[in-house]
């Protein structure tokens, strides 16, 4: 496994920001779930921690190997990309 630098977190992250937020736009636009918007916000989440997962494999690395620093700015990337999704289609 390789040890993974800020830059390359910060460049996945980034990537996956604008991946995620145009798979939201899609989803709101097109897809019909069952559950309305906790449904979709379920499957996005759920699409960024598969992409999330593939990023870094890509990178000889897993979620596992991240040190606890950046385990949590994953964190709070993601919840403020879910925050930014549900400000922009929750109404």
């Amino acid at each position: 496994m390789t040890l993974l630098t800020e830059k390359i977190l910060e460049e996945i992250l980034s990537y996956l920001e604008k991946s995620i937020s145009n798979l939201a736009k899609e989803a709101f636009t097109n897809l019909e779930f069952d559950e309305g918007f906790q449904g979709t916000e379920k499957f996005l989440q759920k699409q960024f921690d598969i992409r999330l997962e593939n990023l870094l494999v890509a990178k000889s690395s897993s979620i596992h190997h991240l040190e606890s620093g950046m385990k949590n700015k994953v964190i709070q990337r993601k919840q403020m990309i879910f925050g930014q999704i549900s400000k922009q289609y929750k109404n």
